[in-house]
């Protein structure tokens, strides 16, 4: 998962804990971390999702990339996993799902509205990407 706010990581991983207990959460706040550590997980991976806006860590202000930096590399690499895009940034969005439908990925975007979207909206996102990957 690529995401920067503490908040958020702990509803994801509340809600992911709920749905299947068994799975792992590995966390990023910067994309070229992500970009750096994902080609060696990548294989295992049964589920990805991308935020795009990052602010940069306070103990590393490093520019952490985006969304659609990690998008775009995974459009160079065959799908081996379905990808749910949740961020509220409309164009670069759009811009993180061409780059995988081009490359034949199976997507979702999950917009971050209201105060339980995490535990309603990407929570049904992801149990839908999980059943279908396993048919």
């Amino acid at each position: 998962m690529l995401e920067d706010n503490a908040e958020r990581v702990e509803r994801f991983t509340a809600t992911l804990r709920r749905l299947d207990p068994s799975l792992n959460l590995t966390v990023w706040r910067s994309a070229r971390r992500m970009l750096g550590e994902l080609g060696e997980l990548l294989s295992s991976a049964r589920l990805l999702s991308l935020d795009h806006d990052l602010e940069p860590d306070v103990t590393d202000p490093t520019d952490p990339g985006d969304g659609l930096d990690v998008a775009k590399w995974l459009a160079g690499r065959p799908p081996v996993c379905p990808v749910i895009i949740h961020t509220s940034n409309g164009v670069r969005g759009d811009a993180m799902e061409g780059e995988l439908e081009l490359a034949g990925w199976t997507y979702r975007r999950v917009m971050p509205l209201g105060d339980d979207w995490v535990e309603v909206d990407w929570r049904s996102a992801v149990r839908k990407l999980l059943r279908r990957s396993r048919e």
